[in-house]
């Protein structure tokens, strides 16, 4: 595995590798594997040739009050965790080699950025998407994969490639999950055990919409109210839970296309997760552990 920490050297590398006919694939993270970042790399290895994986802490995407300082790093993990999934090239730039001074250009989210986690958290999508931006031009791949469990920021990525013209394809995994139905983050390290247990909600909040749309009712408010009865649990404080079109339009009509995004803090460690109505939360990723 080649560990690359400059930016020129991880433009000559993939360009050495595209040059041999080889297609490149990327799965941008911001480390602190578990996972559902390493099923990320085997899907980017079955249709790929050569896979980068990125570990890059992106200051630009925390709010003053967020947790840039606190998010959990461990480059020595993540090295072992990539090596162990045959990853080809980690990219571990530190901040001042991606920026070397603050960018004064920015690429903006427009409306599809201004709801639910934009609102949430202002700047946020902004910076998502100018890290993303510079990743694609640095390590110039043909393909880019992302978890679903981060679906807006997915939508935007795939809008601004659209609207952009970058040559990339953008290919968005399902969700992986712990037996007991937890989406897997890197947040979810903050959890003690009774926040862990608590969290769940979120999972049965989903769940049980689901369920009521198979059941027969497809009124979205009646789902959200569903939705939050469960979600209303000690220890966790609802932020958002709302049925949505799959560009996160409202809906008059709930059908298997639609989305149920939702947000909450568990303690002081805010958690999102979502399903498609007609896939549901089985047919995400189950995994032992993480």
């Amino acid at each position: 595995m080649h560990e690359i920490t400059k930016l020129p050297e991880m433009r000559a590398w993939s360009r050495a590798e595209r040059a041999k006919g080889r297609r490149i694939g990327v799965v941008p993270t911001m480390g602190s594997l578990h996972e559902g970042h390493l099923r990320l790399v085997d899907r980017a290895r079955d249709r790929a040739d050569r896979v980068v994986l990125s570990l890059f802490v992106n200051p630009l995407q925390f709010g003053p009050q967020e947790d840039f300082v606190r998010y959990p790093r461990n480059l020595a993990r993540d090295r072992g965790l990539a090596a162990q999934r045959e990853v080809d090239c980690l990219f571990a730039p530190d901040t001042a080699a991606m920026y070397a001074a603050e960018p004064l250009v920015r690429v903006s989210p427009g409306p599809l950025g201004e709801t639910f986690e934009g609102a949430a958290r202002p700047g946020h999508f902004a910076g998502v998407l100018t890290v993303v931006a510079k990743l694609f031009h640095i390590v110039e791949p043909d393909l880019a994969v992302f978890g679903r469990k981060d679906y807006q920021q997915a939508l935007l990525v795939r809008q601004m490639v659209q609207d952009l013209d970058f040559p990339v394809e953008i290919d968005v995994a399902p969700t992986v999950r712990e037996l007991d139905g937890l989406a897997l983050s890197s947040r979810n390290a903050y959890l003690d055990p009774d926040q862990r247990r608590a969290a769940l909600a979120l999972s049965r909040a989903l769940r049980a919409v689901e369920q009521a749309w198979r059941g027969g009712e497809a009124n979205p408010a009646v789902l959200e109210r569903r939705g939050l009865e469960v979600l209303k649990t000690p220890g966790v404080t609802p932020e958002y839970l709302a049925v949505v079109s799959e560009t996160l339009q409202p809906v008059k009509q709930a059908d298997a296309r639609s989305v149920v995004v939702i947000a909450a803090r568990v303690g002081p460690t805010r958690l999102i997760d979502n399903v498609v109505l007609g896939e549901g939360v089985a047919n995400d990723v189950s995994v032992r552990g993480a």
